[in-house]
Formats: structure tokens, sequence, C-alpha cells
């Protein structure tokens, strides 16, 4: 069927400036439809979005994004994989509430989808019991996003007063935003590392398990090699002896083959383990980063209270002075009149003097 649309609206497209982290930058110069699409073949959903020819969104929705609602106009999510926020500015309130609406009922999909996707490849992937030949079936878990359908309902333009709006929105990437971000992908890091530990002990008993069979698959060739041996150095080379001859000869190039596959097998299992170290090293590299965003957080909350109380301080200082101004302003006051009524004397003494 391929990649369909779902759900289309209108909006203005912004994405965050890669260098300040802070501003947000237009990549639309009007409003652009904002389509969700759901590819039936790779079983994941998309935001897409063009201006004329070029893609300014190509967005996979995954169960760990959230689309925030910033405000009555504006909303915004983050893309790991694209490095980057997108923003959108919509005409209306009910058309943001329409869009997070179908955000969040598409991510559910998704979420519940991989789950049971995950759980049907978990009870495919479950090595086979050994056959008459002695074979194995390595186990396979292949990943795939499952979603459900929607109709296409488009919107109206937005306005030029979400561009005052837009201004006052913060980025989200604050250190608590940061520590929620970090604590996610560590939590994903850890039901990783738990599915990897499982596989890893399974491939293990595997690999005992496929040891013990390819010592056994050398011993019988051994004993193969010396029957020939012993048949070639039976006198008179009848034809039944030739032909048991070839036909062993078959079968240690059929166990050589199986042991050639097991090998293959091993190697394979072997970089499976290296993998799962590597994700061991990631863990334990987000584990210290997540320690020190919290150091950073306890550090600002610190100023933070420090400033509160300067500035406590500076306004009792300030309420102080006041008072104290006041006080000599009243005190002036006084001294003013007692200076006006001794001219007033001054002057009825020297009008008494001159009469």
């Amino acid at each position: 069927m391929g990649e369909q649309p779902i759900f289309s609206t209108r909006a203005h497209v912004f994405q965050i400036d890669p260098n300040t982290k802070k501003n947000w930058v237009p990549t639309s110069k009007h409003a652009v439809t904002v389509s969700y699409f759901y590819d039936s073949t790779r079983n994941v959903y998309r935001i897409i979005s063009l201006d004329g020819s070029k893609a300014i969104i190509n967005s996979t929705i995954t169960p760990n994004m959230t689309f925030t609602k910033t405000s009555h106009k504006f909303g915004q999510w983050a893309d790991s994989r694209a490095n980057t926020v997108y923003g959108l500015g919509f005409s209306s309130e009910a058309h943001l509430s329409k869009f997070a609406d179908k955000f969040a009922e598409f991510k559910e999909a998704a979420r519940l989808a991989k789950e049971k996707s995950q759980e049907k490849m978990e009870l495919t992937s479950t090595p086979s019991q050994e056959s008459a030949t002695g074979d194995l079936q390595s186990p396979v878990t292949p990943e795939s996003i499952n979603g459900t359908d929607d109709r296409v309902t488009p919107d109206t333009a937005f306005n030029t007063e979400s561009h005052a709006e837009i201004n006052t929105v913060p980025f989200p990437h604050s250190s608590t935003s940061i520590t929620k971000h970090w604590e996610a992908e560590l939590a994903a890091l850890k039901g990783n590392n738990a599915k990897l530990t499982a596989a890893l002990l399974e491939s293990t008993a595997n690999v005992k398990q496929w040891k013990q069979q390819l010592a056994a698959y050398q011993d019988e060739a051994e004993r193969l090699h010396k029957r020939v041996t012993e048949l070639e150095c039976v006198s008179g080379q009848t034809a039944g002896v030739k032909t048991q001859k070839t036909e062993l000869n078959q079968t240690i190039e059929e166990l050589e083959a199986e042991l050639k596959a097991k090998e293959e097998e091993l190697e394979k299992l072997k970089e499976e383990v290296e993998k799962a170290s590597q994700l061991q090293t990631q863990r334990d590299s987000l584990s210290q980063k997540l320690q020190e965003t919290e150091l950073r957080n306890t550090e600002l909350e610190c100023q933070l209270l420090d400033l509160e109380q300067r500035l406590e301080n500076r306004r009792l200082e300030s309420e102080s002075f006041r008072k104290s101004l006041r006080s000599l302003l009243e005190l002036l006051d006084g001294k003013i009149f007692q200076l006006t009524e001794l001219r007033d004397s001054l002057a009825k003494l020297m009008e008494s003097d001159s009469s």
C-alpha cells in the first residue's frame, strides 16, 4: 500500500535555533500543510510538511516523543533523530488541540503495535528443537511498528497574532527537561540492556549446546575417516565397499558444511556480545551525565536562594532608608516652622521699634 496521509492541517512551521537553542527560526514564509503519514510497508507513523519541493518536517513518531502545548495556539515536540525541536503555530486553539490529540493517538498506537510486534517476535525467536540431523535455528529479533488509520481533516491558516505569542515560548531544554530526557533515555537503555542480557544468556546456552554438537560431529568424522581407511585396506575392493566409501565421503562433506555453518553462527553471537558491551558503556555514560545534571541543578537552586536572600536584604535596607528620610523631613519641617516664627517675631519687633 505504501505511505498514505491519514490527517492534515495547516500551520506555520518553526525550528529551534541550533546556535542559541532559545529562539525560534521560521522555516516557512506562510502557513503550509502539515500531515501525518502511515507507512504500511515499514509500519511507522511520520509527520511530514513540504514548502514547495523542500521537506521542512520529516519526523518519525516514536513512543518516547511528547507534544507540548506552550500557548493556546502554539505547540512543539523534540526529535532526537533529527537533533532539533519543531514548533507549529495554528490559527486557533481548536486546530492545536486536534493536532495534539492525533499526536497522542498515533504515539499510543505505535507503542501498542511495537509491544505486540515484540511479543510476536519473542515467540518466533525461540530456538527450535534439534532435528534428526542435529540442526539448530538461531534466534531472530526484527523490529517493526504497526499503527491504525484515520481520516484526513485539513484546517485553516495560522493568523498573525500567533507570531507575537511564540516569541515568549520558552525553550524546553531547561535543566529539568534535560534531566527528564536523560532519565527517559536511561530507562530505555536499561530495558534494552535487560533484553540483550536475556538474549546473551540464551545465546550462551545455545553456544554450549552447539559446542557439544560440534565435538560430536568431529568425533563422528574421525570415526568415519578411520572406517574409510579400514575399508580401503580391505582386500578385494568390492563394488559394495566402493559404494559405502562414497556414501561415507558425502556424509563427511555434509558434516564439514554443518561445522562451517556453526562457526559462522558463533561469530554472529560474538558480535552480539560486543554490541551488548557497547550499550552497557553508553548506559554508564548517560548515568554519569544525569548525575552531573543533578549536581548542576542543585548548584543553581543554591544560587537562586542566595539571590532571593540578597534581594530581601536590599528591600529591608531600602525600607529602613525611607523611614530615616521621613524622620529627617519631619525634623526639617519643624525647624523651618520655628525659623518662620522667629522671622515673624523679629519683623514685629522691628516695626514696634520704628514706631
